[in-house]
Formats: C-alpha cells, sequence, structure tokens
C-alpha cells in the first residue's frame, strides 16, 4: 500500500468529479479537496457527520486530529481499509467513494477514533462516539473491541460487534453480521476472528469462539462453535459444508458454498 499515492488518488477523483457534476463542487473541496492531508479531511469528514449540540463538530475534530498525531498507524489503517473496498467491491471503482459515501467504511474508521479513546483511559468518550456512531451508521461497535486493517464491511447496516471481540486483518462482512457474546457472562465473551475470514450477509456468531483463518461462513448461519482453519460452514446452527478452495476468502468474495 502507498498511503501518499492513494490519498493523492482521491485528490484527483475529487477534482475529476467536481467538474463532472458543478452541484457537487463545494462539497468535493469541503471534504477532500481543501484539505493538505488525508488525516485532516477525515478528521474533518467524520467530525461533521458526527456532529451534535452535546459534542460540536469542531470539539470532534480536535480529538480525531489528536488521536491521529500519536498513532500515525490508525491512518494507515483508515488507508488500508478504503484500498481494501477499492479490491473487493465491484461497485467501488475510487479510493474516495468509501471515504464520502460508504458508512461501513465510515463507521468502522469512526470506531477506530473510540477505540483509541477508550485505550487512553477516555471510555465515557468512546462510549459517546459509539452511541453516535451506532444512530448515525447504523453499525453498533463497541470500542474495545480490537480491529484489524484491510477491513471491508458491505453496506453495513446491522453490523454488531461486541466488546471483547478480535478481528484479524484483510477480513470481509457484509450487513447484519453479529459478532455477539452468550449468556450473561462477564470477561472474555466475544468470537476471535482470524485474517482472510469472509462472513456472509447476517451470519450470527456468538460466544467465546475462534473462526480460524481464511474460513467463510455462509449467509444466515448461525455459529455457536469453533470453526477451522481454511473450513467453510452454513446453518442453524452451522456445520461445516466444505472448504473455501483459497486461502484468504474474504479477497476474492465468492459467497458459494463450493467455494
Amino acid at each position: 500500500m502507498n498511503a501518499k499515492l492513494i490519498w493523492q488518488n482521491m485528490r484527483d477523483e475529487a477534482e475529476i468529479a467536481g467538474l463532472v457534476e458543478p452541484v457537487l463542487a463545494g462539497f468535493y473541496h469541503a471534504t477532500i479537496l481543501s484539505h493538505q492531508s488525508f488525516e485532516q479531511a477525515i478528521s474533518f469528514h467524520l467530525a461533521s457527520k458526527l456532529d451534535s449540540e452535546a459534542v460540536p463538530a469542531l470539539q470532534l475534530f480536535a480529538v480525531f486530529e489528536q488521536c491521529l498525531a500519536a498513532e500515525p498507524d490508525i491512518a494507515m489503517a483508515m488507508l488500508r481499509d478504503a484500498e481494501a473496498h477499492k479490491e473487493r467491491d465491484p461497485a467501488c471503482d475510487q479510493y474516495s467513494v468509501p471515504f464520502l459515501y460508504f458508512k461501513g467504511y465510515q463507521a468502522l474508521q469512526a470506531y477506530r477514533f473510540s477505540h483509541w479513546l477508550w485505550l487512553q483511559g477516555r471510555e465515557t468518550l468512546a462510549l459517546y462516539l459509539q452511541n453516535q456512531i451506532s444512530q448515525i451508521f447504523g453499525v453498533d461497535i463497541h470500542p474495545g473491541a480490537c480491529v484489524g486493517i484491510g477491513i471491508m464491511i458491505d453496506h453495513a447496516t446491522g453490523v454488531v460487534i461486541g466488546e471483547t471481540v478480535v478481528v484479524g486483518n484483510d477480513v470481509s462482512m457484509l450487513h447484519g453480521v453479529t459478532l455477539g457474546g452468550s449468556g450473561c457472562s462477564q470477561g472474555d465473551r466475544h468470537p476471535k476472528i482470524g485474517s482472510g475470514v469472509l462472513i456472509s450477509v447476517g451470519a450470527k456468531i456468538l460466544g467465546n469462539i475462534t473462526v480460524g483463518e481464511g474460513a467463510k461462513v455462509g449467509a444466515g448461519s448461525v455459529v455457536l462453535e469453533a470453526v477451522a482453519a481454511h473450513t467453510t460452514v452454513a446453518g442453524v446452527p452451522a456445520r461445516v459444508v466444505g472448504a473455501p478452495g483459497v486461502a484468504a476468502p474474504a479477497l476474492d468474495m465468492n459467497h458459494q458454498l463450493g467455494g
């Protein structure tokens, strides 16, 4: 991933788009072209979306910029997520599209800010952001969850990710996915998702179980037991139905159970 190239592509795309559709020229200027860096642009864009009377956009913008200045790797994760959308989503042919329009991408990046706050001990502000993200984007990610890079949450409506979830790198999931707890137990109670996993629409993975690297979870499945690496599971409750046929099914987005 070339971070500078991705940011420059976003700027070039916005410049052309503003010429093609003059009605949106001001929008592209405000969200991308007026900013000197990706970090400034993403902070402005998400602060504007999460704005409220209680915590205005200007205050959020300052917090987000503080976060990215303290942890440059977070911006790299955000850029890698944009790259993941462009690589895997046939509806996305530009880096600027998820940045501007895809709520799955936007919700995930806003979560990254809330997770940083959570780790800094600023739990109340992190939980406030979680609530705002849920209301505005329809995606509920607890700030305590640990999510890797190269993540694509396609469409994203109704996605729920619990507090002790761990998601590896290069994972793809669709709308209606739940990574949730099972029962009322405290402590480590949510799923651990390996790298390269594909979780299809509406799948529910519940409890402190592991979904191994390169596995595939079929649409509408309810997973209550651990899933071995490079295995395809489907059904209610989910059972093994085959193997993906590729090392990282998240990358080719083939939802067929046969691989």
